[in-house]
């Protein structure tokens, strides 16, 4: 009896010892420590979405990695209203400055950056399901946002505008080809016309943006717009931002070149900075209104000391990611392959394009149309504020359309031969 009793206070030792063992080694395996949550890395202090058709769907739950750590969640936009079709709430922002003011410096300014909407949190993609107890009903399904629904008259497969950034153009900035700003994501374009406005041409152009209730970004030539200042008017009262393109198209690398006014062609000296103001006096005594702060180098040739001097200026600059090159072509088919290969082959980027061309004209609708077919989706680039003029230039301005009667257009657009 006494050996039994001892064998079983053996047993129970050892059965003690052993699983004490087994806790001990079990509370010894290191966790490995959560990865520090990673410095959202700053995407530059000159672009904000403010708006958003179309969410994005919430990426599928899995385990945290370091690149998801510096996500954060943001509620989904509503469906927005149409943009307003009215000059003042065109290109700028809603309040008109002052008329013909002058021009003030200023250095960069911090600016809020890119908000990605409808991103899912983190703590949503990795938190453990909750462990339900059998007599606990079953929780009702969440019913994910619905897409917002054409609101495009007449064209329910439009392309509309799929996102809005708003632009800081505080101390300068530069868009496109080789930009620090890489705000579009794959598959989003941005749609940029230079060296209108021009009769019929420009036109073209308006009616097929306004056919698919999408909005883009036009870089008018200062003489254009004298011409023709109501076409500029029709653009900014459609909601599109207007920007400019200097006075007379001149390579501003150089200052010697040739310019055509009123049908006549001259040789022509220039300083490049009065080449830049001329434009935006002009371009902004034609729409009458607020313009944006917003320029494109004519051949993209852009000297450094003249992009500073923008930068002084409040003003951006832009380049492009895909040139159509459509100044080269003369059928409405050229343009269209010329653009979608070059969007098959970088997936998204600021096209530029010319309304002034009339190939260009022809093939917007179905260039718009195509893009539709490929899923791609249009961002418009709205300036946060307007562009200052400098009162002098005004002035100049109003002198040359003085002498001209009021609008400086050239005697094709006044007198046509209606039957010879």
């Amino acid at each position: 009896m006494r050996l039994a009793s001892m064998a079983i206070a053996l047993v129970i030792v050892m059965c003690v010892a052993v699983f004490g063992a087994m806790l001990s080694q079990r509370t010894s395996v290191p966790v490995p420590p959560t990865a520090p949550a990673k410095a959202v890395a700053e995407r530059g202090p000159v672009i904000t979405t403010i708006e958003e058709r179309e969410p994005a769907a919430p990426a599928p739950a899995r385990a945290i990695a370091a690149s998801d750590a510096s996500v954060t969640a943001a509620p989904s936009a509503p469906a927005p209203t149409a943009l307003p079709a009215s000059p003042a709430s065109a290109p700028a922002s809603a309040a008109t400055p002052a008329a013909m003011p002058t021009t003030s410096g200023g250095g960069p300014a911090t600016a809020p950056m890119v908000v990605a909407q409808g991103s899912p949190s983190v703590a949503a993609a990795t938190a453990p399901a909750p462990v339900q107890s059998p007599a606990a009903p079953t929780p009702a399904a969440v019913t994910p946002p619905a897409k917002a629904t054409s609101s495009c008259p007449g064209n329910p497969n439009a392309l509309g505008v799929s996102r809005v950034v708003e632009i800081d153009t505080t101390g300068g900035a530069r868009f496109g080809f080789e930009s620090p700003y890489d705000f579009l994501r794959e598959g989003e374009v941005v749609l940029t016309f230079d060296d209108g406005p021009w009769p019929d041409r420009t036109q073209a152009v308006l009616k097929a943006l306004a056919a698919h209730c999408t909005k883009a970004i036009f870089f008018p030539i200062g003489v254009h717009a004298t011409y023709h200042p109501g076409i500029l008017k029709t653009v900014a009262a459609a909601g599109h931002a207007i920007g400019s393109h200097t006075w007379c198209h001149q390579n501003l690398a150089k200052t010697k070149g040739s310019c055509e006014f009123r049908g006549k062609k001259e040789a022509v000296e220039y300083d490049p900075k009065d080449e830049i103001e001329k434009g935006l006096s002009a371009v902004h005594w034609a729409v009458g209104g607020p313009t944006a702060p917003y320029f494109r180098f004519p051949q993209l040739k852009e000297p450094p000391e003249l992009v500073a001097y923008l930068g002084k200026r409040n003003i951006a600059v832009f380049n492009a990611d895909l040139d159509s090159f459509d100044f080269k072509m003369r059928k409405p088919e050229q343009v269209k392959k010329s653009v979608m290969e070059k969007l098959k082959k970088h997936g998204k980027g600021i096209i530029l394009m010319h309304d002034f061309q009339h190939a260009t004209s022809e093939a917007a609708m179905d260039l718009l149309n195509e893009l539709k077919a490929g899923g791609y989706k249009i961002v418009f680039m709205k300036p946060k504020n307007a562009v200052t003029t400098i009162a002098s230039y005004d002035e100049m301005i109003l002198k040359i359309v003085g002498a001209a009667g009021g609008e400086a257009r050239p005697t094709s657009s006044v007198i046509r031969d209606v039957n010879e």
